[in-house]
């Protein structure tokens, strides 16, 4: 199969989509997909944000964010969070999104969200176009009708989450297999 070269740019993909709350007094939401999974001892995310966003300086300022994960249904909103500042306008209100109080930060949780993960910055990496906040997540909240039936696992046919491609939103789909199939034939 032939192949061509591009120039370097951010090819991963898909990448997932979440609603990152900020903020205390006047809370924010900010759509972000450069996020991910960085640590699993302490467990720990990591968000990618532009430092000229409303919701940068609401993180630096607190410490704290809380990455809530969206379904489907909130797909709309969580476009419309994504299109509009926070500076300009409240996206709880503009949305009809809830906020939720949370355990053990004080910027509020999406209670829309089947998943929401409490997170404390513990390192800010100055990167170039963003900043990389990497936090220590220190409270889950899931929903309990996205959970499997043993109440361990998330079932992803239940909780909708949704990744970006490029410019495109897109559902999961159908599993392919389980993780280690390779090995366990």
């Amino acid at each position: 199969m032939a192949k061509i070269t591009r120039k370097p740019s951010t090819y991963l993909y898909p990448v997932p989509v979440v609603l990152v709350t900020c903020g205390i007094e006047k809370p924010n939401i900010i759509t972000l997909a450069w996020v991910g999974t960085v640590c699993s001892d302490p467990p720990m995310v990591g968000i990618a944000v532009r430092p000229d966003r409303h919701s940068h300086h609401l993180i630096e300022e607190t410490g704290e964010f809380v990455v809530n994960i969206p379904g489907e249904e909130l797909l709309e909103a969580t476009d419309r969070c994504g299109h509009a500042s926070g500076r300009e306008i409240d996206k709880f209100a503009a949305t009809g999104l809830t906020p939720e109080p949370a355990s053990e930060v004080r910027t509020p949780l999406i209670a829309e969200c089947h998943v929401n993960m409490e997170c404390k910055v513990r390192q800010k990496l100055e990167l170039g176009a963003h900043d990389l906040f990497l936090g220590e997540v220190v409270a889950v909240h899931i929903d309990e009708e996205v959970l499997d039936e043993a109440g361990h696992r998330i079932d992803y046919s239940s909780a909708r989450p949704f990744v970006l491609t490029f410019a495109e939103y897109r559902g999961l789909g159908e599993p392919l297999g389980a993780y280690g199939c390779s090995v366990k034939r």
